[in-house]
């Protein structure tokens, strides 16, 4: 009987492949993996029209020529007045159609006005031989269900056609379409008949992949195939349910497979499994989507961080291209493109890189050991090889065995807990968060009340300047959360504390005296209310939490038969386009923590 299953369970998972694998016209409007920029990373949802010309200038002038194209206006862009760093939830002024359908604000967006919508934007990016792309959030306007306008091509209003179900818990400005609702399907062709009048092509529809909307994806795939107009669809954010692979393989052309990415080491470090995770659903036309790049100029008016140039090192950002080169993910660069510097645009005009993006077959990860990773890609066409090889080693941040206390794994269903431990005769007092093990990356923790005391006085650690203090993303905050909001457990404001983002350590030196530390933990609601919830765990010591430091750079073996290299070889540095010579057997090049090399293999003869 257990044969029998997995037989039928075999069975099944072929002939779903095989139907997945069938290509559809719209596969052929991507061929290669898109690349563009999204003003996301660098102007939150308070971009311009001025500031989205420049980028397309900057990007018509310096990156068409190496296949950069889209142009993408991200989310927002249909309030008035909108706020950097979060959203204006308080008094949204929206712009809507007489049909529901949002249109751009023309106070941000000036050559909007008077109904024309982006069509004017949009011509001016095709002059430049660029494509216009926009976000959108999944389902109808809030504000369109309670004036009960029209459903254009339709009986009905968008009152009839909309649920409370499933309603985003980070942004309340749509409601879910219900898809057997007569005017249902009509909403998405009365938006995508607009967004094609404007001349988009391509659309970002948030809300969409986690969780996986299977009835509204079918309906903009059937919307936007009705236009006829060449319109890619990427859905968002991740991770897109493994379970429904198939699904979003057939029906767009991007799909997410993290959460949002921003510059921290630790989420660019989780993109080795996730890749290895989604690399056997790739296929042409069809891009597992690792988002996009927090490169260059970001954080300028964005939901995370302050202004500043990338937070990833050199080795990092190498780290970065060449990953998602090799897996063949979508490149959509992050930050403001006039603010390049020389070594931010060579990454973004590496023909070598490109070309291994562009036109390699076979992708696949050889092996992932002790943090040391390495991926192969055949050259199409060509006896040539590529090979990435990673050093993602990290110092242990927290030897758990030396903690003082550490709490349980806290989650949505377990928010918070209490510490509070002797520290008598310690000379320095650390906290540290972890993400548990878990790489999901909306961990916003928060120390409420943080005290020393003794028998006769206490001390508010926010008042205590701490020596150093590292976080997973951003940077610790005083009596703020690491996004610069207030902390908030629960539903609870609290005043006082030190809000932070595993994986977090924050180093004090105590003054003497005391002999006890307090406080209470907690996911702060910023992560809380994301689609993916946070799972953290707090710890204090009061010695060096971290294990031994890895060595600054390590050489990594690969035999080159794994690759199906036989006999002599020549390689090439894809980076430095240096010749490093003949090889056979072996080659291991030595690569510096936390960076990456890729090298180009073709046969000695």
């Amino acid at each position: 009987m257990i044969l029998k299953n997995l037989l039928v369970a075999s069975l099944a998972a072929t002939l779903l492949s095989s139907a997945s694998a069938q290509e559809k016209p719209f596969h052929t409007w991507a061929k290669t993996p898109p690349m563009g920029w999204n003003s996301w990373d660098c102007f939150g949802p308070t971009v311009t029209e001025a500031e989205v010309k420049a980028n397309a200038d900057y990007m018509a002038k310096h990156l068409k020529s190496y296949g950069w194209e889209y142009v993408v206006v991200d989310i927002r862009w249909y309030v008035s007045n909108d706020k950097a760093h979060g959203y204006n939830e308080t008094d949204p002024q929206f712009n809507l159609d007489t049909y529901g359908r949002l249109v751009p604000a023309s106070n941000r967006f000036p050559s909007a006005a008077d109904g024309r919508g982006f069509k004017p934007l949009a011509d001016y990016i095709h002059r430049k031989g660029l494509k216009f792309g926009i976000h959108i959030m999944r389902g109808i306007p809030v504000a369109a269900v309670k004036r009960k306008l029209p459903v254009k091509g339709s009986r009905v209003t968008a009152a009839d056609i909309y649920s409370e179900r499933d309603q985003c818990r980070w942004l309340r400005d749509m409601f879910t379409i219900e898809a057997d609702r007569e005017g249902a399907q009509e909403y998405y062709n009365s938006i995508l008949e607009l967004y094609a009048s404007w001349g988009v092509d391509f659309i970002k529809v948030d809300d969409l992949s986690s969780p996986y909307h299977t009835a509204e994806v079918e309906m903009l795939r059937k919307a936007i195939d009705r236009t006829g107009r060449r319109i890619l669809l990427s859905t968002s954010p991740g991770e897109t349910p493994l379970a429904s692979a198939a699904h979003v393989q057939d029906h767009a052309n991007m799909w997410r497979t993290v959460g949002d990415f921003w510059d921290s080491w630790q989420q660019l470090k989780e993109h080795f499994t996730v890749f290895e995770r989604w690399n056997p659903y790739r296929k042409t036309g069809a891009w597992p989507d690792g988002d996009m790049l927090p490169l260059g100029h970001i954080g300028i008016r964005a939901e995370r961080g302050a202004n500043r140039m990338s937070a990833f090192t050199r080795d990092e950002q190498y780290t970065l291209m060449t990953l998602w080169s090799v897996f063949r993910s979508p490149l959509m660069f992050g930050g403001h493109l006039p603010d390049n510097d020389s070594f931010t645009l060579s990454l973004m005009t590496n023909k070598a890189v490109l070309d291994l993006l562009n036109n390699s077959t076979n992708n696949r990860p050889l092996f992932h050991k002790n943090d040391l990773t390495a991926w192969t890609a055949d050259k199409s066409g060509s006896k040539e090889k590529w090979l990435a090889v990673f050093n993602a080693q990290d110092q242990e941040m927290a030897v758990e065995g030396k903690a003082i206390w550490k709490s349980p794994v806290l989650t949505r269903a377990n928010q918070t807990s209490e510490v509070n431990v002797p520290i008598a005769n310690a000379r320095k007092l650390y906290l540290v968060v972890t993400d548990a093990n878990d790489n999901i990356e909306w961990d916003h923790a928060d120390w409420i009340n943080p005290i020393i005391y003794n028998e006769k006085d206490s001390l508010p650690m926010s008042g205590l300047k701490w020596k150093k203090a590292t976080a997973g993303w951003g940077n610790p905050g005083v009596n703020l959360s690491c996004s610069g909001a207030p902390l908030i457990v629960g539903d609870q404001i609290h005043a006082n504390g030190i809000g932070t983002h595993s994986n977090s350590v924050i180093e004090f030196e105590l003054p003497e005296g005391y002999t006890h530390f307090k406080a209470m933990v907690g996911l702060d609601k910023a992560g809380v209310v994301q689609n993916v919830g946070a799972t953290v765990q707090f710890m204090v010591f009061t010695e060096e939490p971290a294990g031994p430091m890895p060595a600054t750079a390590t050489a990594i073996p690969v035999q080159l038969s794994a690759l199906g290299v036989n006999g002599r070889c020549r390689i090439i540095d894809c980076w430095s386009g240096e010749d490093l010579g003949i090889f056979s057997g072996e080659f291991s090049p030595v690569i510096n923590r936390h960076g990456a090399g890729l090298f180009r293999i073709s046969p000695a003869e």
